[in-house]
């Protein structure tokens, strides 16, 4: 979901957008129209997640999946032993570190929670990390299983890189605590085509000459953003949910409206027997929360039923099935009220065997 009074501001200026008489689809890169754009939006960006002066904020293309590559070809060879840490908590992390791998350089999974299905987040002890590696990476909340790292890894002088694209700005955390944040903007953030880096500035240099000059970091900071066109309009549509946030009263209040909403549906799960909620209590996400009936033609029924309803997007990732719901930042508690009394109905009327 995006906020509606950002779609209402998004189709107010859809046309013409202040007095440039254009859209900003229309408009150059490299106008002054744009660039104010830009550039407010990384000054707001900044103030949401107090976001230090000594870290580059990228905006960049081709999502998440294409910093899996990105994130070792900037930095394994920032150490002699060219080595990339992973903890593998989900199918995105696996896939990092699949990544890692394919390119052929030393990736070592180090903790992984893929024996109890991915319940939990796997726990990371300063013991584990190996002071010689180039970085350890983690992704922070993971979409498809529901869960999220309730602390922040200790990893001495190794940069800890998270994947947070669907957890970003929704709630503040400590940006010192790491090296490299990234995120798909199209959870938390923007529609699908935006890909925010956050970097620390003294990672950057460390690419092979061999390096594809789209997935340097330091060529992308040297230039602003805009080594090439960026995904203009859709850094436009962060600027205006970053706006929202920050009129709304921050990050703090940001979290404090998702814990609200999460704390409904959790208390609901907890109260009943009707509906499994897989994930140990210690590891769950503030935005993806998963659930199942235990039958999976119950689990159909229940996502048909409900997209009928009017409330979509509930079906679990393949890979899982049962249900899952994403109540990201724009996702008002009226909607969870109406999803949990839909889950109350159901059960009442599809009683199990």
């Amino acid at each position: 979901m995006l906020p509606l009074p950002v779609l209402e501001k998004a189709a107010s200026e859809l046309v013409c957008y202040g007095n440039s008489g254009m859209s900003v689809m229309e408009m150059s890169h490299r106008s002054p129209e744009y660039e104010a754009i830009i550039n407010d939006a990384e000054s707001m960006l900044r103030r949401l997640m107090n976001i230090p002066d000594n870290y580059k904020v990228l905006f960049l293309q081709g999502g998440a999946s294409t910093q899996f590559a990105a994130v070792p070809l900037n930095l394994i060879n920032r150490t002699e032993s060219k080595k990339g840490l992973y903890a593998v908590s989900g199918q995105f992390s696996g896939k990092a570190f699949k990544e890692a791998v394919k390119l052929g350089y030393n990736a070592e999974c180090i903790a992984t929670t893929k024996d109890d299905n991915f319940d939990h987040v796997p726990v990371i002890t300063p013991d584990m990390v190996d002071q010689s590696a180039s970085y350890l990476h983690i992704c922070f909340n993971n979409t498809i299983y529901g869960t999220k790292f309730d602390y922040i890894p200790e990893t001495g002088n190794v940069p800890l890189v998270a994947d947070m694209s669907s957890c970003i700005i929704s709630e503040p955390v400590d940006v010192t605590k790491f090296g490299v944040i990234y995120a798909g903007a199209q959870k938390n953030m923007a529609p699908a085509g935006l890909t925010i880096v956050i970097v620390r500035e003294d990672l950057l240099g460390y690419a092979e000459e061999k390096m594809p000059t789209m997935l340097d970091w330091k060529v992308m900071a040297d230039n602003g953003s805009m080594y090439n066109t960026p995904p203009c309009y859709t850094i436009y549509m962060a600027k205006l949910v970053y706006e929202w946030i920050l009129s709304i009263g921050g990050l703090e209040a940001m979290k404090k409206m998702n814990e609200k909403k999460a704390a409904l549906l959790y208390g609901y799960l907890d109260s009943q027997n009707y509906y499994i909620a897989p994930v140990k209590p210690s590891s769950r996400s503030m935005m993806n929360v998963t659930f199942v009936t235990g039958n999976s033609d119950l689990d159909k029924k229940f996502a048909s039923e409900a997209s009928a309803a009017g409330l979509k997007n509930l079906k679990g990732h393949r890979s899982v099935g049962g249900m899952r719901a994403s109540i990201y930042n724009a996702m008002p508690y009226e909607g969870v009220e109406a999803l949990v009394g839909f889950m109350k109905k159901f059960a009442e009327e599809n009683p199990k065997a």
